[in-house]
């Protein structure tokens, strides 16, 4: 990926991230880097970063979809390998809300973006959340019957 580590969003995301263990002073980090936004990149690498962070699921839910719709208004290719993650991300707090069908959904656009990932580890980390999603979406389709 050719994330630039000199753009503000991305070096306050990762200033977040280093400090993960610190629950508040990382949502902190990535609440300056949702402010600090100057485009639909930014915004969809900070509201990925914030939807982490969320204590319930329709924050989770909220931020994740901010998140996939910034994305999807970059047209030059820059968030074209973030695209199967944040599906699937989507698909991930659709579940948790108990929207199967729309969980359904963006897990197929994240199965159909995962070819966007170049082969390695960054890829089957993708992999591997997309094959453990579709598990939980058909065992909870198999419990409401």
């Amino acid at each position: 990926m050719n994330i630039d580590p000199t753009n503000p969003v991305v070096a306050l995301c990762a200033q977040g991230m280093a400090v993960e263990g610190d629950r508040d002073t990382a949502k902190a980090l990535f609440e300056q880097a949702w402010a600090a936004r100057t485009d639909d990149y930014d915004a969809s690498i900070a509201a990925h970063f914030l939807a982490r962070h969320q204590t319930t699921t329709e924050a989770r839910l909220h931020w994740n979809a901010i998140a996939v719709t910034h994305a999807e208004a970059v047209t030059d290719g820059r968030a074209d390998e973030f695209m199967a993650s944040l599906y699937l991300n989507l698909a991930d707090a659709l579940l948790a809300s108990g929207a199967l069908t729309s969980a359904q959904e963006e897990l197929g656009k994240a199965l159909a973006r995962v070819g966007d990932l170049p082969i390695g580890g960054y890829r089957s980390f993708v992999e591997f959340g997309i094959a453990g999603l579709q598990e939980r979406l058909a065992m909870r389709r198999t419990a409401s019957g």
